[in-house]
């Protein structure tokens, strides 16, 4: 994994960015900042204003573990490619989507019988953090996929251990994504973000792709490693899959302006092109 912003990185750009790339997002770590309160998770104004320049010049995908009436909500623009529950959401039709839905449901239940709580569900059951199930523990149920956080717990790792041995228990068993101080439980025949991102490459016609993410969760697209999709990670990760990094989060606004300055350059100079029959 190379630094995006390095010679190597620059030559990269300008052989993947080219008119009609899809640069898709993840969207907690990514174009938002990580927070202790995910509920509160919102686009910085800097980051929106520039998505709304670059989307006026290219598709935009997002990609995110947050169920779809959750993140639509949090976006302040409607991207043409959104995909939520980790490439569920906006890839299977409804018969699967019914599928994984009854299995959730069904680890819904085994996980409240094993902790031997019953959850109070919000009134809408796709979205939110749900009570505690456990101190520290929460339970967040995107309907057609379960996240277990522990971040609030105060021994991580005991309560890794306890998540995990309950998690092995699951019938049936669950792909597992580990993210930072959470568990996602998908359903095993289930899209994840890699097989999404070659659809909406499939359905958008792009003929290539910028992909950006921070977390476990992104390494799905990471390790596609595609010639047509540059794979780009926020922070640095020993292992990661990624072709390249940017430092921190703060860095995105950054890697947007180099889209963005590279597609307005080639936009003006097709219209030049364009125009110089008529000047003539």
């Amino acid at each position: 994994m190379q630094a995006l912003f390095s010679g190597k990185g620059q030559a990269r750009l300008d052989d993947v960015v080219q008119p009609g790339i899809l640069c898709a997002f993840d969207f907690d770590g990514t174009l938002a900042p990580i927070t202790s309160h995910p509920e509160g998770a919102r686009l910085p104004r800097d980051v929106l204003e520039r998505l709304l320049h670059l989307s006026s010049l290219t598709p935009i995908a997002v990609l995110t573990g947050r169920s779809l009436s959750d993140i639509r909500a949090r976006l302040g623009f409607d991207p043409p490619y959104v995909v939520g529950n980790h490439g569920v959401e906006g890839m299977a039709d409804a018969a699967d989507l019914a599928r994984h839905e009854a299995c959730c449901r069904a680890w819904r239940a085994q996980i409240d019988a094993a902790l031997g709580k019953q959850q109070q569900l919000q009134a809408n059951n796709q979205t939110g953090m749900q009570a505690g199930i456990q101190a520290g523990i929460h339970l967040e149920d995107k309907r057609y996929s379960l996240s277990l956080h522990y971040r609030a717990a105060p021994d991580h790792a005991a309560a890794a251990a306890r998540l995990q041995g309950l998690i092995a228990r699951l019938e049936p068993a669950p792909r597992v994504v580990a993210g930072k101080c959470v568990f996602n439980l998908l359903p095993p025949d289930s899209f994840d973000k890699g097989g999404a991102l070659l659809q909406l490459l499939r359905r958008s016609g792009a003929a290539g792709a910028i992909y950006v993410g921070d977390d476990v969760t992104d390494e799905d697209v990471f390790r596609m490693r595609s010639d047509e999709v540059l794979s780009v990670r926020v922070e640095y990760a020993a292992g990661s899959a990624a072709e390249f990094y940017i430092p921190e989060h703060a860095d995105i606004a950054r890697l947007l302006d180099e889209l963005i300055r590279r597609l307005a350059r080639m936009q003006a100079g097709k219209a030049a092109q364009l125009a110089g029959p008529e000047r003539a």
